[in-house]
């Protein structure tokens, strides 16, 4: 049996089987719904479940007040019955956008002892859109994927930069490490994902841990060129000073735009110069009250699940807080319920 979900206050209907999540029934009836790992570890596509009944897992990504007020996962979430929704936001997509390619390695370059570039290009002539912050779902030989975000601006559309971690265990990234070459071939689907900059006039707290540098600095690059002026902090933590691969375009930001202002941190040892600590508590210790703010966070599950928690409670408006989880299969199996 097939069932009807409708979205409150918009003329938006569209058809879910039982099996299927509110997410993949929405983007294959052609909405875009906020998302970012459809993992359920996130929080990103949260939304209110009007009327109806539904098959959801929530996990850490969703407070207990939240379950009680009937949000939900829509990535995790599937129908019992008719639904009604209410999304934070929903849209119609843009069926010319998202494009499946074979994309050729032009340059490898260790920027760390565990990160990666990879800079790949599309065939001649050949542009993708997409927006900044957004990331790339790479097709594996063996039907799976790995999803990575674009670390380029979108006015650098004839191909995608990449900022690979080595991640232990993990057969793609030792892939990356040892035996990925200049000429190889990698195909990809692009453009995915929500952490993107939203309008607004408010001051904004970049959070970056390790490798969720990469989709923050796309989005700071865009900023730039298109001009925005608001005020930017970008807080990147780290482990010791080499997890900051790329420090030096930070610094170089921060000369030469007066509104934007760099804070790097490390939590694992003490040096002469950077911040110690965990980085998002180095922004509650510059900014106690982020009533004001608007947050973009990205990084492993630990460090958004307690920037959320924390932020929410320093005063941070849940509409203006977005963050991009980066996940692996242990943090999957790990927040799943045993």
């Amino acid at each position: 049996m097939t069932f009807t979900v409708a979205v409150q206050g918009k003329d938006i209907k569209f058809p879910c089987e039982p099996n299927e999540t509110v997410l993949d029934a929405a983007q294959r009836a052609g909405y875009e719904l906020p998302f970012s790992c459809r993992k359920g570890v996130c929080g990103s596509c949260k939304g209110g479940v009007v009327s109806g009944e539904v098959r959801a897992y929530a996990g850490d990504a969703l407070s207990q007040q939240e379950q009680a007020e009937r949000q939900v996962l829509y990535c995790q979430t599937r129908p019992r019955s008719d639904l009604e929704i209410a999304p934070k936001m929903i849209e119609k997509a843009d069926p010319f956008a998202r494009k499946t390619l074979t994309a050729r390695v032009f340059r490898l370059q260790k920027m760390a002892d565990d990160v990666m570039l990879v800079h790949l290009r599309y065939p001649a002539g050949v542009r993708v859109k997409f927006q900044a912050g957004q990331y790339v779902s790479i097709l594996l030989d063996d039907g799976e994927r790995r999803d990575f975000s674009m670390a380029n601006p979108p006015q650098e559309s004839d191909g995608i930069q990449l900022h690979v971690r080595l991640v232990q265990g993990g057969a793609f990234t030792t892939y990356v490490f040892d035996e990925l070459k200049q000429g190889d071939h990698l195909n990809v689907e692009v453009p995915f994902g929500g952490f993107t900059l939203r309008d607004s006039d408010k001051p904004i707290l970049f959070v970056a841990g390790s490798t969720g540098f990469a989709p923050i600095k796309a989005i700071i690059e865009d900023a730039f060129v298109r001009g925005i002026e608001r005020d930017m902090t970008l807080y990147w933590g780290a482990r010791q000073r080499s997890g900051l691969y790329l420090s030096e375009l930070p610094e170089k930001w921060a000369k030469e735009h007066p509104r934007f202002r760099y804070i790097p941190v490390i939590s694992d040892v003490v040096e002469p110069g950077l911040r110690h600590g965990l980085v998002h508590q180095a922004v509650l210790e510059d900014h106690p009250s982020l009533a004001d703010f608007q947050a973009y966070v990205c990084g492993v599950p630990a460090l958004c699940r307690a920037a959320r928690k924390d932020f929410r409670a320093a005063g941070l408006p849940v509409r203006e807080f977005f963050i991009d989880t980066f996940t692996t299969k242990a943090d999957i199996a790990a927040a799943r319920p045993k």
